[in-house]
Order: C-alpha cells, then structure tokens, then sequence
C-alpha cells in the first residue's frame, strides 16, 4: 500500500469534500476504510494499492470532477 497527500486547491465548501471522496472511493485500489477529504486543510490523505490503480488515476478522477490539485506528496 502507498501513502498520498494531495492538495486541493478549489475545494470550496463541505459537498466538494463529499462529492471527491465518493469518487475516490469508487477507484479499485483505493483504501476505503482509510481515504480521508478534509474541507478544512484542503487535502485529501489517500492509501491505495499501485498494482491497482496509479496516483496519476486518483488526481486525474478529481480533476475530472473539475477541481484542481497540486503535485500529490
């Protein structure tokens, strides 16, 4: 298992953190016991299983839903 933080920059109210979090979710590969969306520090803290799906799937599934993220540590 992998560990990301990934910075959101338009994260602008309580459903934004709803909706990316369900979408994560729905990634095969993704931690979902341990994904986390937080509306206050604008970052989504992701555990996923690289076999599976690629960091670049993860921020690619958010941007997709029109928000914007910077370079996932």
């Amino acid at each position: 298992m992998k560990k990301a933080t990934i910075q959101l920059e338009t994260l602008t109210c309580p459903s934004c953190m709803t909706k990316i979090e369900a979408a994560l979710k729905g990634l095969e590969g993704v931690n979902k016991d341990t994904l986390s969306v937080s509306f206050n520090t604008s970052k989504a803290k992701v555990d996923y299983d690289d076999s599976k799906v690629a960091i670049e799937d993860i921020t690619k599934r958010i941007t997709d839903l029109g928000y914007e993220v910077k370079k996932p540590r």
